[in-house]
């Protein structure tokens, strides 16, 4: 097996999102200070990470087992399917530990100018699982972009002859948020999704 030299080592490090060459080589300063405590054990789990990665045939989640830990967890309400674009997208939904339903992964959205079509997302498996007599709700969790809205009426569409509800995110004001900081975008659509006091 090749030795890595540092320099390649700090190419590869400022290629992740957010690093540059300035900041990879302090991050590459860091591990080799730490280079029993910390850089060894990463290099480990980075490499078994790797091997032992798996899509879930269910929602398209990754995780080392197949089916994935949201879909295992008997704890979940098997009625309200979230769909997301990314797992990243899971993953921040998940955070808030307020979901307790399973999700669906897109891998993406609708994309004219990328080439993306409803056959690249996997927008077949999610009207399948929706078509289960279990499922009474799907959350279109879609991002506020015109890509992510034309994905969640693609889908709302699709979804139509269905006994489903398709519900979307509330869109407009976060909390805390002041009103002279926000986009018109956001404000606009906070005053469409108004509610009674």
């Amino acid at each position: 097996m090749a030795v890595c030299g540092i320099d390649d080592l700090v190419k590869l490090i400022s290629r992740l999102p957010g690093l540059g060459p300035r900041s990879a080589r302090r991050v590459v300063l860091f591990l080799i200070k730490r280079r029993e405590s910390l850089m060894v054990p990463l290099a480990s789990s980075l490499r078994s990470t790797a091997e032992g990665i798996k899509t879930c045939t269910i929602c398209s989640n990754i995780d080392v087992l197949d089916p994935c830990y949201v879909c295992r967890e008997t704890r979940r309400d098997v009625s309200i399917i979230c769909v997301v674009e990314d797992i990243a997208d899971l993953w921040a939904l998940e955070r808030t530990s307020s979901y307790r339903g399973l999700y669906h992964v897109l891998g993406g959205t609708l994309s004219a100018l990328d080439g993306v079509g409803p056959e690249d997302l996997s927008i077949s498996g999610l009207v399948n699982r929706a078509s289960s007599a279990e499922v009474k709700e799907v959350i279109l969790a879609t991002s506020a972009t015109v890509d992510g809205q034309t994905t969640a009426h693609y889908i709302a569409e699709r979804l139509n002859n269905s006994d489903v509800k398709v519900s979307g995110l509330a869109h407009g004001v976060p909390v805390g948020g002041e009103l002279d900081y926000l986009d018109d975008g956001t404000i606009s659509a906070a005053l469409k999704a108004r509610r009674v006091i």
